[in-house]
């Protein structure tokens, strides 16, 4: 998230500068990687294009870590960076933020997470 055009292109179309750096997760079940699969595929998200012919275009979906404070505050609001490329883990779940999530939110390795996501 370190490149000033993907910071850029985050920003307009986010509506917030990601931190330099992804929260992954990792789906645990082959229920919840089947949920994610259908879930992916059944939102359109926030289409990011390639600031590069190099890159991939992606998709963000916004989203909240479940079980936190509603209070409004910055460190609420997610996105869910979603590559379009072949071969992505099927497993795996990229979560960007305007700020640190683990330290921020006091998430440590090993903590199972729920997100909801919001919009279409």
């Amino acid at each position: 998230m370190t490149l000033e055009s993907v910071q850029q292109i985050l920003r307009e179309r986010l509506g917030f500068t990601p931190y330099a750096g992804t929260l992954n997760l990792r789906l645990s079940s082959d229920k919840e990687v089947t949920l994610w699969t259908d879930l992916r595929r059944s939102i359109k998200g926030v289409d990011i294009p390639p600031p590069q012919p190099s890159f991939c275009r992606s998709r963000c979906l916004l989203a909240r870590i479940e079980g936190l404070p509603q209070d409004g505050t910055e460190g609420l609001e997610v996105a869910v960076l979603v590559p379009e490329v072949d071969h992505y883990p099927d497993n795996k779940i990229e979560v960007i933020a305007p700020f640190h999530i683990k330290e921020s939110l006091h998430i440590h390795d090993g903590d199972r997470l729920t997100l909801q996501f919001i919009g279409d």
